[in-house]
């Protein structure tokens, strides 16, 4: 079933855009990755999810229900993160623990203990003489601690560093596995290539793509490199119309094939090739091209 389910949300600024339009469905248990650079909307769409924005067009529901009008019944079953993470300076981690736990009606203490030895923080630590990295972790406890059903995670891992980003990806996949749902918002390509299932790329407030990884390769083709023989007078040689150059660099072409393999095979056959190379493209590559087809249809 659909954990959260947006329909044709939209929620403006006045005359500055917010999200338009913006249709999706998260299933229960997904490892959902949700792209944007800075300024796309991503951030605003997670404030509609979670009841701080009103939309003003379409719906949001997260477990069957209205996010807005629902709002302290779906936050109930909801850990979130903020991207600017704010906690106030005076409090430790027991403390942080013992308040947020009274807010949401249950002992949160022990669970947190545990979160707090896997993320090597020391809870008695005040957040005034915390590192921003220490902070970023009793933030992802204090959202974790109650074993919610949604977590809600914008740019989770910005301040953590490489092992507690590894230790951190480890966690989520266990819940996902036990049937909790995560909501990853990140700019960081890799990371989310490495956790999440499925992406949703939003480009100037608009959803530009929602499918699943293996899906989102297959449409974008394959990459090519093809190094000539230094002896082969590559200048002069026009490449067939499924071979798409990106640039030339002496006697090495670069590009994206758009159709089989089989077919360059068949173009390169009796040709002086030294080197070739066809793979599928990583996730920042793909996301450039996104943002780059957006640029070109602009001019």
């Amino acid at each position: 079933m659909s954990l959260i389910h947006l329909e044709n949300l939209t929620r403006g600024y006045g005359r500055r855009r917010g999200i338009e339009g913006v249709s999706l469905s998260v299933a229960e248990g997904a490892l959902f990755g949700f792209l944007g650079p800075n300024g796309a909307g991503k951030t605003t769409t997670i404030r509609v999810l979670l009841g701080f924005l009103r939309p003003t067009g379409g719906a949001a529901k997260i477990f069957g229900l209205d996010c807005w009008r629902d709002s302290k019944v779906v936050k109930q079953d909801i850990g979130y993160i903020p991207g600017d993470l704010r906690l106030p300076s005076w409090m430790n981690g027991t403390a942080a623990l013992s308040i947020f736990g009274a807010i949401r009606g249950r002992d949160i203490s022990r669970s947190g203990r545990e979160l707090a030895d896997t993320f090597d923080l020391d809870l008695r630590v005040k957040v005034r003489d915390m590192s921003r990295g220490m902070r970023q972790k009793l933030g992802l406890i204090l959202a974790l601690a109650h074993s919610p059903r949604l977590l809600v995670l914008d740019e989770p891992t910005s301040a953590l560093d490489p092992l507690m980003q590894q230790v951190l990806q480890d966690l989520l996949r266990q819940r996902a596995a036990a049937g909790h749902t995560v909501f990853f918002s990140s700019h960081s390509l890799s990371e989310v290539e490495q956790l999440c299932d499925r992406v949703a790329i939003v480009r100037d407030g608009e959803l530009v793509a929602d499918e699943c990884l293996a899906a989102l390769r297959e449409r974008a083709g394959h990459d090519v490199t093809i190094r000539w023989s230094a002896a082969f007078d590559a200048i002069s040689l026009t490449p067939p119309e499924f071979l798409k150059l990106t640039r030339r660099e002496g006697q090495v072409w670069h590009g994206t094939l758009d159709g089989p393999a089989h077919q360059l095979i068949d173009f390169l056959a009796g040709k002086p090739v030294e080197e070739l190379n066809i793979g599928r493209p990583d996730l920042e590559s793909l996301f450039g091209r996104f943002y780059q087809h957006d640029q070109e249809v602009r001019r």
